[in-house]
């Protein structure tokens, strides 16, 4: 049995913290019982085990005096500071936090990964309003060039040109120390120079090819960045990329919460409420000296539609195209080393080699973000360090060495190329999906005003409600709802069928799968100011919502087999009577072409809190037949 503890400690030298993993190897203790086992109550460790005095239990129910230990124990010993480091920087990402609390712990971590106690780090996400860059170096950046500009009173506009022509040419920037011949020929070095800076140092950070920001490294003493540094820092880079992003995301939808609170305009279907319950909060609030909250924007007796358009296996998808990418990245290394017995004649070539191809076997078996995760701290801890020391020892493998690298960039390397065509495929249905679905729904509230709300995940997924309380002055009947109802049903036809033209332009070609809740019964629904959006009202209410989240991936009954397939529209229901509806309208829809006859009832598993769900399946044709008739 092993035991495994991560131990943190100061190095002395550096003043940085170094992990090591301490494994406990027990296998060579032999354990005895003086006299009888007693019989142990597994019930009752269940129970302490939840209330967490599982120990005391034990020791009471199992004395250590009735025991006897013989043996001996080998104690493992291995630095995984920089395997710490870049799950420390993970891990931040992990938390949804992305502004400054985060943006200290990747700076905290970049400091371990980098094994220098005198380099400083600094995060510059590049943040625009209207396409111009600004900064916030508060909540989004945590920037050393930001901070001594404003000290230095830098004009703004002059500080925006120098960042605008940089973007033009992104590239690294190395001064290892600063003089007046470089403050003369790039200004924005005396302002860090002012603030007591004497080396730094630029590196731009992208995300899926897009420039997201810059690292800068900087420090007080004179040091060079070089390529052991670099490759250090390799790891991290499309890590720095993904929370640049996500900061760039939060400050857009912080921007947008704020638009939405005191000037978007909300649907038209809608904002007629709205204004009513502004108008009564001022009247309320002009009468009464206490301050009243506004009152909740409701609409009752709602019906309901939902929808979702989903990549058929997305997880799998994303597993394969990283399965294949690894591939090539290990493929790459074994030629890379075998290149350079030419130059240097060394045993751990073949040592290197060897776990390359033990790596190949491995992800053969499986691939996942954690086998990446595993591999990158190998490629971190063993094949960078090494291809950077043969280059500078070396210099005739430079060009070999170089080829390597410039194989790995996550936006132009073979090694990504599969990742990127993928997210380049999703990409492309869930646009021309969501265009798709913004202009039919635009039509769509000419016959009868409606609410409608998109939402991407893999896919696209859409709530419409209609009813007379969202449009009093207009009479409704249950014929708008059966009209929406087939619309829903063709529109779902038509996504179909635009996905499925969309594969010959798709650099890794993906398939849809077209899912339909029907739901008879009308639903309350309400505003939320704290989340800006509709929410549904009431215990049985509440009940479509829970149906509505579990049913993308229930099975057919009885097998593994799940309900929604590409080619095939699923419809989901809990009664005969709502699918008698739906039965008529794909019998219209088969007539014009649109459906194939092969409509199929299902009975579907039970999912958590959910029983009797059923279904109606039916093949899309793609044949040129199917327009509606005149």
């Amino acid at each position: 049995m092993k035991n495994e503890i991560i131990y943190a400690h100061v190095n002395p030298d550096n003043k940085l913290i170094q992990y090591y993993n301490i494994q406990n190897d027990t296998q060579f203790i032999d354990i005895q019982h003086k006299g009888e086992l007693p019989e142990l109550n597994f019930e009752s460790l269940a129970q302490h085990f939840q209330e967490g005095n599982e120990i005391d239990f034990l020791v009471e129910q199992l004395p250590l005096s009735k025991f006897t230990f013989e043996g001996f124990s080998v104690i493992s010993i291995t630095d995984v500071t920089l395997q710490h480091a870049i799950e420390g920087i993970r891990n931040a990402l992990v938390d949804h936090n992305y502004q400054t609390e985060a943006y200290n712990h990747v700076i905290q971590a970049l400091k371990t990964l980098s094994g220098n106690g005198d380099l400083e780090f600094g995060l510059m996400p590049f943040l625009t309003v209207n396409n111009k860059l600004v900064f916030d170096n508060q909540d989004f950046s945590q920037s050393m060039l930001i901070n001594s500009a404003k000290a230095s009173n830098m004009e703004e506009e002059v500080f925006y040109s120098l960042v605008d022509k940089y973007k033009e040419d992104p590239r690294p920037i190395f001064v290892s120390s600063i003089n007046e011949d470089q403050m003369a020929k790039d200004p924005f070095l005396r302002v860090l120079k002012t603030a007591g800076v004497c080396s730094y140092s630029v590196l731009p950070v992208y995300y899926n090819t897009q420039l997201a920001g810059v690292l800068e490294v900087y420090s007080s003493k004179e040091v060079v960045v070089d390529d052991k540094l670099l490759s250090r820092l390799r790891p991290a880079m499309p890590l720095i990329g993904q929370l640049f992003q996500y900061s760039i995301e939060e400050f857009n939808a912080k921007m947008d919460a704020v638009l939405m609170d005191k000037f978007t305009a909300l649907q038209p279907s809608v904002q007629w409420k709205f204004n009513e319950a502004v108008w009564h909060f001022i009247q309320q609030n002009k009468q009464n000296k206490k301050h009243k909250q506004i009152e909740t924007v409701t609409f009752k007796n709602m019906y309901p539609l939902f929808g979702a358009v989903d990549i058929r296996n997305s997880t799998t998808e994303r597993n394969q195209a990283l399965k294949e990418d690894m591939h090539v990245h290990l493929l790459n290394i074994i030629k890379t080393l075998k290149g350079l017995r030419k130059f240097v004649h060394l045993e751990l070539i073949d040592k290197l080699i060897f776990n390359c191809n033990d790596w190949i076997v491995r992800i053969s078996n499986v691939a996942s973000s954690n086998e990446e995760m595993l591999l990158n701290e190998f490629l971190a801890a063993e094949v960078y360090p090494f291809f950077s020391v043969i280059k500078v020892n070396h210099p005739e493998s430079a060009e070999i060495v170089d080829d390597y690298f410039a194989e790995i960039l996550p936006e132009t390397g073979l090694a990504y190329e599969n990742r990127r065509k993928l997210e380049v495929s999703m990409q492309l249905i869930n646009m021309e999906v969501s265009q798709y679905l913004e202009t039919a729904q635009a039509n769509l509230q000419a016959s009868y005003p409606c609410y409608f709300a998109k939402f991407r995940t893999d896919g696209v997924e859409y709530d419409i409600y209609i009813g007379q309380d969202i449009a009093p002055n207009k009479p409704f009947d249950l014929l708008y709802l059966k009209n929406i109802r087939l619309w829903q049903l063709t529109s779902m036809v038509e996504i179909a069928r635009l996905s499925k033209s969309l594969i010959g332009e798709m650099p890794r070609p993906l398939e849809t799968t077209q899912l339909v809740f029907i739901h008879s019964n009308s639903i309350d629904i309400s505003f939320r100011n704290d989340e800006r959006r509709f929410d549904v009202e009431g215990a049985y209410n509440i009940r479509y919502e829970v149906v509505k989240k579990r049913i993308d991936k229930v099975l057919v009954k009885n097998t593994s087999e799940r309900l929604t397939q590409p080619n095939k529209i699923a419809m989901v229901y809990f009664n005969a009577e709502e699918a008698k509806e739906y039965i008529e309208y794909i019998k219209y829809l088969q007539d014009l072409g649109f459906l194939n006859d092969d409509l199929e009832q299902l009975d579907l598993e039970e999912l958590q809190g959910v029983s009797g769900l059923k279904a109606l399946r039916v093949g899309v044709k793609y044949q040129a037949k199917g327009k509606r008739k005149e």
